[in-house]
């Protein structure tokens, strides 16, 4: 793991408002920190640099891993995944305010939506967290 100094990570943090940058949760919404995730991974070349450095939930972080692009199955093409510097979250996703669902609205939205696996239904013995697009987590503590 790459040693990223502490005035990066403040900077990263600072300019994601403490939300993960792919699905937008709150750092007060869960229950690890996030991390600072190389939008492009190091062995794809990616420079430990603030433009291609990002703040991450786990869930997100985990599931992105290295990858730069994925198949989108309703075309058959394989499409890059959002980028948190180059792209607008709005023109990729959509959030319904009701549901707290997170709507993909072109191929990028879809194969993030995919491979991060937004709109999860986590579940416990005691608790069940539905993973909100709008970047919290709501639990029912079941009695």
């Amino acid at each position: 793991m790459t040693y990223i100094p502490d005035s990066i990570r403040d900077k990263v943090r600072e300019r994601a408002d403490s939300r993960c940058e792919y699905c937008k949760v709150h750092q007060d919404d869960r229950l690890f920190s996030h991390e600072i995730d190389h939008i492009y991974a190091e062995k794809h070349q990616g420079a430990t640099e603030l433009e291609n450095l990002c703040l991450a939930c786990s869930e997100c972080n985990r599931f992105k891993g290295s990858d730069l692009c994925s198949l989108d199955i309703d075309t058959g093409t394989v499409v890059q995944l959002y980028h948190p510097r180059a792209d607008k979250w709005d023109k990729h996703f959509q959030l319904n305010r009701i549901s707290g669902f997170i709507k993909p609205i072109i191929s990028t939205g879809r194969v993030t939506v995919r491979l991060l696996r937004y709109n999860k239904l986590i579940l416990s013995s005691s608790t069940a967290s539905i993973v909100l697009s709008d970047a919290r987590a709501i639990c029912l503590a079941f009695s």
